[in-house]
């Protein structure tokens, strides 16, 4: 591939010196600048709830959907897409995704009512899929296989850190702009995230009119259509199950789920090769300790932010002050586990995150009212420590074990895990809410129901680490 004045190649470097060459590091920082900046945007809003509930009236179930909703319309697109942007090309679909993004976080400007903050919401998760769907593909190939751990743990350390910095941030901008401000100034750094992939990142695909016009042949319509009715029924199903309509919604996904499997088997060109992908134990593993551990991690931020703010009394940019040791320790950690990890055996390391994590959660579940911050601090320290020690190994691990070819609908996959990791764990919390608190504004009285949510939401977490730790240790050698 050649250098011209428009693209950086992302071509694995062939020259004998260690580090990667000067183009793909530019061309690395102009996607990372992307998987920073669209997780912290949508995991700034967790800060702004408070005040968002207090301007436009909002009650507890609907400030638990602007957290939720992001993740469904993230999921039910995350597969088609990937499956477009091997055919299409991925830096394609990528800018896409961001420009639909910056066009949705500006439409807050003309909010009035939560309900249309909650449609803005799913339109930034069907944004998210896009970014998502492409990213990790695009930074393995550019790594190549040598530095492809060190790659994907600087990658997975700014989609973490952008999720973990969100709240912080969206305290902070709360406090002094407003929450609207917490939607449209990431826009200002999404255009240059645009303009650098726009002229650094090479495209995968050079055949435009070929491929778009072989788009709707070779891309699964009937398949898209089964995976996002199911899993959309699963998500609200789950989220309402406390009533007895829900599940049958519930029990209507698991049937489509189905359906969508069987389908996969027959398709001409289906979305995922489900016989082959059951046959490669390392990826399947990885893919099943990534929903676990994410289904651990993300919770943690929504459930911090609601005790710091109306347990502990503090400020929105308090708060994300406290929340932002977790995502430090992480951002530490993450590219030195990566680069670990192309050396030793990637499972050990995940492992041993997993369990790490572990002690975290059981450290933060034993707080109460009294308890010091500088308990809650300790906790949330040990599980950026757990999760960096997992996050580029189990990366690592998946993408190694995956053909070159179909790069994109793995890294699909993997933020699939993520996104659906985080989509069950929330919409159990939407329950948890629904059931003890329900249609109210949190106030003083609704405390002890709210430690309860607590205390439960915690728990699940050092539970779903604990199945991490299973199927990360058990996935097998990749060396």
């Amino acid at each position: 591939m050649s250098v011209d004045k428009r693209s950086v190649s992302a071509a694995v470097p062939t020259n004998a010196a260690s580090s990667a060459s000067t183009a793909n590091w530019i061309a690395l920082f102009s996607l990372c600048l992307a998987a920073f900046i669209t997780p912290m945007a949508m995991s700034a809003v967790n800060l702004a709830l408070p005040q968002i509930a207090l301007d436009l009236n909002a009650d507890a179930v609907r400030l638990s959907w602007l957290a939720s909703l992001p993740l469904w319309g993230s999921v039910i697109f995350m597969l088609p897409i990937a499956r477009a942007a091997d055919i299409w090309g991925r830096k394609r679909l990528h800018l896409c995704g961001l420009t639909l993004f910056t066009v949705t976080s500006l439409i807050v400007f003309f909010v009035e009512h939560v309900n249309q903050l909650l449609v803005i919401r799913v339109f930034q998760g069907i944004a998210s899929s896009f970014i998502f769907a492409t990213s990790l593909a695009m930074v393995t190939t550019l790594a190549g296989q040598k530095h492809r751990g060190l790659f994907l743990g600087i990658v997975s350390t700014c989609v973490y850190l952008g999720l973990t910095l969100g709240p912080v941030i969206g305290g902070w901008l709360t406090h002094f702009y407003g929450w609207r401000s917490v939607f449209w100034l990431p826009v200002i750094v999404i255009l240059f995230a645009i303009c650098m992939i726009y002229y650094f990142v090479e495209e995968s695909s050079k055949s435009v009119f070929a491929d778009a016009l072989s788009l709707r042949k070779r891309l699964d319509i009937k398949g898209s259509m089964l995976f996002a009715s199911a899993t959309s029924c699963l998500f609200f199903g789950l989220a309402g199950i406390a009533q007895w309509q829900y599940v049958i919604v519930l029990l209507l996904g698991i049937l489509i789920g189905w359906l969508f499997l069987k389908h996969q088997k027959v398709a001409q060109e289906p979305l995922v090769r489900i016989d082959l992908l059951m046959q490669n134990r390392i990826f399947i593993r990885s893919i099943a300790s990534s929903f676990c551990m994410y289904s651990a991690s993300f919770p943690i931020l929504f459930i911090m932010s609601v005790y710091l703010q109306y347990i502990q009394q503090m400020s929105s940019a308090q708060a994300g002050e406290v929340i932002l040791l977790q995502a430090l320790f992480m951002a530490l950690v993450a590219p030195f586990a990566g680069r670990l990890s192309d050396k030793y055996e990637p499972r050990i390391i995940a492992t041993m995150g997993t369990l790490l994590f572990v002690l975290g959660a059981i450290i933060i579940a034993a707080i109460n009212v009294e308890s010091s911050i500088v308990q809650v601090q300790i906790g949330l320290i040990v599980l950026g420590i757990g999760f960096g020690l997992f996050s580029s190994p189990n990366n690592n691990a998946a993408m190694s074990a995956t053909n070159p070819e179909k790069l994109s609908v793995a890294a699909a996959l993997l933020n699939l895990a993520r996104t659906a990791g985080n989509m069950f764990s929330t919409a159990i919390v939407v329950v948890l809410f629904n059931h003890f608190i329900g249609y109210y504004t949190i106030t003083e009285e609704q405390f002890p129901d709210l430690f309860l949510i607590i205390r439960i939401s915690i728990g699940l977490c050092a539970f779903y680490a604990i199945l991490a730790a299973y199927f990360s240790w058990t996935r097998g050698k990749i060396r």
